[in-house]
């Protein structure tokens, strides 16, 4: 890591993007908290540096909406202006809409909906931040997917991701691994590593209202892997998808 490297993370003030902000600063990073919501985001980062043995490094918000142009446009023009670079991409924010609705039963406004951010955002924030991640002498991307996007999991009658009714959202994922490989091919001759992980089930307010267990995984524990993909040295793999309890276990794609 070179010195002060700076990362952004969006969907951060709550949850695994949280944490992983958290860890990020812990090793000396720069962080960019990315949020929508304004008090939220302040508020988050005003609790992380409070927080004792925090100040390792320096956070900073900044307002962000993957799915409005303006915002994104916004918020890296904000970064070029302060930093003058990226180091780390942590595409982290995502949603689902579909709880407890049958996959016959979603509608292609819920899949529209979860697309938006899940998928168009992520291309939407990737293509603003390539350039300054060609300023960087390490640039990484870590896509924030799930086992739920594994073709080969979902495909599995023994999987419990097979039973899952997840529709939108199993979609979006299997789509965002999809540009997790696109993008690591193409961006290659940059040195820019882009890699897709699985934090697990973790307890967070996205699966408040789950219909299958939560899962035992807190979000200390669903950051490791993503930071481990944040931090790869300069000679780590690229185009791959890995997690979610260690940063060599192989997810099928």
């Amino acid at each position: 890591m070179q010195a002060n490297d700076v990362a952004l993370v969006t969907g951060a003030n709550k949850g695994i993007g949280r944490e992983i902000v958290r860890q990020l600063a812990l090793q000396g990073y720069t962080v960019f908290l990315g949020a929508r919501d304004v008090e939220r985001g302040q508020a988050a980062v005003a609790e992380l540096l409070a927080s004792p043995g925090e100040s390792g490094g320096d956070i900073r918000f900044v307002r962000l909406d993957v799915t409005d142009g303006d915002s994104v446009r916004a918020a890296v023009g904000l970064i070029e202006s302060r930093v003058g670079r990226l180091d780390v991409l942590v595409n982290n924010a995502g949603i689902v809409v579909e709880w407890g609705v049958r996959a016959e039963e979603v509608t292609a406004a819920q899949v529209r909906e979860v697309f938006e951010v899940n998928v168009f955002g992520v291309v939407a924030l990737t293509s603003a931040c390539v350039p300054l991640l060609r300023r960087s002498g390490n640039p990484r991307i870590v896509n924030m997917s799930s086992g739920l996007g594994s073709l080969g999991l979902l495909s599995d009658p023994a999987s419990p991701f097979s039973a899952r009714e997840l529709l939108a959202y199993s979609a979006s994922k299997a789509a965002l691994n999809a540009l997790t490989l696109g993008y690591a091919d193409a961006l290659r001759a940059d040195g820019i590593k882009v890699n897709a992980t699985s934090p697990g089930l973790v307890r967070t307010d996205g699966n408040a209202a789950a219909t299958f267990p939560r899962g035992e995984r807190g979000p200390a524990e669903g950051a490791v892997v993503p930071v481990g993909l944040a931090t790869l040295p300069a000679d780590g793999p690229t185009g791959v998808f890995r997690g979610p309890d260690a940063l060599d276990q192989t997810i099928p794609w």
